[in-house]
């Protein structure tokens, strides 16, 4: 991991250009290279490994799986989403409730559009949409851990709000704690006309997952579009029509 300073550049990357899975209860869209999709060029930016849009249909899901030394942060965006893991935590994660799992030593852990199945209510027809983004711990072999943290829909509507953050300013913020001092990550949700400004970093990446903005000094972007930011910040972002917008602050990135 290194803080050495690049040089600027503004990387607009279209939601048809993203590696894609689909499979009869699956509907993947990969920003970096994953799973089989493999692209030497294409593999973080920053400190951000994994930045996938996912839809599972009901009843279904990622069955039990391990992971290690990583930082998972999943955001949904519509339905909900049950994750169960080897830790004893169990918890149903619906739109505006951020989670952090820290994998550390090793972590084993599902997650499945199957609500129902712990309320005892009746099963529902709705897929589940989330996000789902991996960052690299700045420390190897931590305890393995869970956090979840409901952000308050009024935050949300007023601008870009810390979720997720591993920085000292945000000690005391509305945001669970990831295991990277280096890394934030940051939300909103926009109505047609409302701007958000982007922080200031050595590394940014924006990601549309539902609607349209316009980006100062870039033009449009629709639901699936991103942007990585290197050595710039400080652009307006403007809502064409009700959208939401996930942004990682990092200071820092992997060496290459």
């Amino acid at each position: 991991m290194t803080t050495t300073a690049r040089r600027p550049d503004v990387d607009v990357r279209r939601s048809g250009e993203r590696f894609a899975t689909k499979i009869d209860w699956l509907d993947s869209k990969h920003s970096f290279s994953f799973g089989r999709h493999s692209d030497p060029g294409n593999t973080h930016h920053g400190v951000l490994l994994v930045n996938n849009d996912d839809v599972v249909r009901p009843g279904s899901g990622f069955e039990t799986h391990p992971h290690r030394d990583m930082e998972i942060v999943t955001w949904v965006m519509t339905g909900s989403l049950v994750h169960q893991d080897s830790t004893g935590h169990s918890g149903v994660i619906y739109p505006g409730l951020a989670q952090r799992m820290s994998a550390g030593t090793g972590i084993l852990h599902s997650e499945k559009n199957d609500s129902w199945r712990l309320s005892g209510g009746g099963e529902h027809t709705d897929p589940v949409h989330f996000v789902q983004m991996w960052v690299v711990p700045d420390e190897a072999g931590i305890t393995p851990g869970y956090e979840q943290l409901e952000i308050e829909d009024e935050l949300l509507a007023g601008g870009l709000v810390p979720v997720a953050s591993g920085m000292d300013r945000h000690d005391g913020a509305a945001a669970i704690r990831i295991r990277n001092r280096y890394a934030a990550l940051h939300a909103a949700r926009l109505q047609p006309g409302q701007t958000v400004e982007l922080p200031e970093a050595p590394f940014l990446h924006l990601f549309v997952p539902r609607g349209g903005v316009t980006l100062e000094g870039a033009g449009e972007l629709g639901t699936g579009d991103a942007v990585r930011f290197t050595a710039t910040g400080g652009q307006r972002i403007t809502a064409t029509e009700p959208a939401e917008v996930l942004v990682w602050e990092m200071h820092a990135t992997l060496a290459n």
